[in-house]
């Protein structure tokens, strides 16, 4: 068999309706089962949650050999997108384009009762008008139709637009379906808990592609972070300063970043998106400053952050924080409060002066590259306006006219109520007709 056949044999195949279908049946069931299989675990993970009860149980073997623990990163869900992809575009220039020109063409018939078989049908066998030619463009260009005219015969079109709509709407998905596999590919996302005031590098890749790579060219710094409380003491909102600096610590951009309000620059999108009181500065005496780490507790139902501060060899106090706007308090070994302080206010503790410096907090930062993000962003604009628009309906008109006969159709591929409408307005000029529907 020659080459040129068995390309066209393929470009056939890949281009059919039910091939398409079971593509998207397909990336359906994987993506049910990347939702389903928790992702990007460690083996230990899926060794505890889906261990080995018989030979056809979804255990940690079958997840680990088919690649079901990082599904959107398998090759198989790849190539199937592509394949998807390449059926949409043979299917585009197989049929959707040919079809397009063929609404185009300029098809002028001799129309008559048993010769066109089409959905909407007038005739008018008795009307004798002079220049009826003339009159008729007239209504029909009137009715937003495009009109042709060719000795007795008339060809006239409207709605092509709708014809479009399955071009576009192919060209969407292609868009998405690119766009999916660059971020598959070239993106990574990155989780970083920084303490407020602190230096640092993207470190804790979570997920990448393939063909990612790790942008070292730039360090990030959080100057501050703070939140707002509504006035029954809830968290309304919570805050991050995010500068970023080049290789000479000079400042290249800063933004005060909350959660739906991310920094973007240079491809990489920073969201916030957690926090956490990480520990308590305390200086001691004249010199020597102690920082103690907070453990976030539960006290009758009151969420709260306590640390022990040593005092002796064998005594000890407790700071307990309800709130980073409410006071700061001191409690003994068994439970008992015996003061309440601020922040940058001195205590003393066996005669020894105490200065609570600050409380020190963590923000929770999600980094992002997505290279195929506005493909996608783009391919879903432009399905939303195709959808609409192939609602518009594509109607075509064909008249012969000659000497004292005048015949009349129509046809339509949807709304066919509307345009029996625009039919008997444009035809009402003519004297009475006969109108049939099938």
């Amino acid at each position: 068999m020659k080459l040129h056949n068995i390309s066209w044999i393929f470009f056939k195949k890949i281009s059919n309706l039910n091939f398409s279908i079971f593509l998207l049946f397909s990336i359906s069931v994987f993506i049910m089962l990347g939702s389903i299989i928790e992702q990007n675990q460690s083996v230990t993970y899926y060794q505890t949650y889906y261990q080995i009860e018989n030979f056809f149980s979804l255990n940690w073997k079958i997840i680990l050999f088919l690649g079901l623990d990082h599904v959107y990163q398998a090759w198989w869900f790849i190539l199937t997108l592509l394949i998807f992809a390449l059926s949409l575009l043979a299917c585009t220039f197989s049929t959707q384009f040919p079809s397009l020109q063929y609404s185009r063409r300029w098809k002028f018939s001799r129309v008559t009762m048993n010769s066109i078989n089409l959905n909407t049908k007038f005739t008018n066998k008795d009307c004798q008008y002079k220049n009826s030619s003339t009159n008729m463009l007239y209504s029909l260009i009137n009715y937003n139709f495009y009109a042709f005219h060719k000795q007795g015969y008339l060809y006239a079109y409207k709605g092509l637009f709708g014809r479009l709509a399955p071009i576009f709407v192919h060209f969407s998905m292609i868009l998405i379906l690119i766009g999916s596999i660059f971020t598959i590919l070239f993106g990574y996302t990155v989780q970083e808990i920084i303490p407020s005031g602190e230096i640092f590098h993207l470190k804790n890749i979570i997920d990448a592609g393939y063909g990612s790579k790790l942008k070292t060219n730039f360090t990030y710094k959080i100057d501050k972070f703070f939140l707002d409380y509504n006035t029954d003491n809830s968290i309304k909102q919570f805050f991050s300063v995010l500068s970023i600096l080049d290789n000479h610590n000079k400042v290249i951009i800063k933004k005060n970043i909350f959660v739906n309000s991310p920094l973007k620059f240079n491809k990489l999108t920073f969201y916030q998106t957690d926090w956490n009181v990480n520990a308590i500065r305390v200086k001691i005496g004249f010199n020597n400053s102690l920082q103690c780490k907070l453990i976030k507790i539960n006290i009758n139902n009151k969420t709260c952050w306590l640390c022990k501060l040593p005092i002796d060899i064998n005594k000890h106090i407790y700071l307990v924080l309800f709130n980073l706007y409410d006071k700061i308090f001191i409690s003994d070994s068994n439970g008992l409060i015996i003061n309440s302080i601020v922040k940058k206010q001195i205590f003393y503790v066996n005669h020894i002066p105490l200065f609570l410096q600050e409380i020190v907090l963590d923000t929770g930062l999600q980094i992002k590259v997505d290279l195929g993000i506005d493909l996608i962003y783009l391919g879903f604009f432009i399905l939303m306006l195709t959808t609409v628009a192939s609602y518009i309906s594509y109607s075509q008109v064909w008249i012969y006219i000659k000497d004292n006969f005048f015949n009349m159709a129509g046809s339509t591929n949807r709304a066919i109520l509307l345009f029996e409408e625009d039919i008997v307005k444009i035809s009402s000029c003519y004297g009475n007709y006969t109108y049939f529907n099938k």
